[in-house]
């Protein structure tokens, strides 16, 4: 599974036994949580295993309403379309952290979505001023998520 945090930007971990019953993972892992986690860190790659994991907000919210959860993973995805593994980006993991949780409490809005494409356009340093912040993401990771045509349809 692959985890956003703070310290190391994008990090990848394996949960051994995690599907056996009484695993101490059982319903802790699942998308949009956010967790604490504790790594037994592998320095021949960059896939980790997974030791501890705390649950602090299962944002369950998120999962109630299609929409949200379509935003949600077009936010999670430019995530990962722009963050690297094992590199350190507050930044970008604070961004990602405040979309979510928005959307565990609030409905969602087009101003919303246009708001975090902005926000991450100028976290990345892109020009804005010749272009829409999705049109200069585009050019940094050449293809958009496929979930953004259909979450801006959405909207009238």
């Amino acid at each position: 599974m692959e985890w956003s945090t703070a310290d190391r930007g994008r990090l990848r971990t394996v949960a051994k036994g995690a599907r056996q019953p009484k695993s101490p993972f059982a319903g802790k892992l699942d998308l949009f949580f956010h967790c604490e986690i504790l790594i037994h860190e592998n320095h021949k790659s960059d896939l980790h295993t997974l030791k501890e994991l705390s649950l602090e907000n299962p944002r369950l919210q998120i999962r109630a309403n299609y929409a949200q959860t379509l935003a949600a993973a077009y936010f999670s995805q430019l995530f990962c379309a722009v963050a690297e593994v094992d590199i350190p980006s507050a930044e970008l993991y604070d961004l990602l952290e405040r979309a979510l949780n928005f959307l565990a409490e609030k409905d969602l809005t087009l101003p919303a979505v246009l708001h975090f494409e902005k926000q991450l356009a100028m976290i990345l340093g892109l020009d804005l001023r010749s272009n829409t912040p999705i049109r200069a993401l585009e050019q940094v990771i050449s293809r958009v998520p496929a979930q953004r045509e259909e979450l801006i349809a959405r909207f009238p």
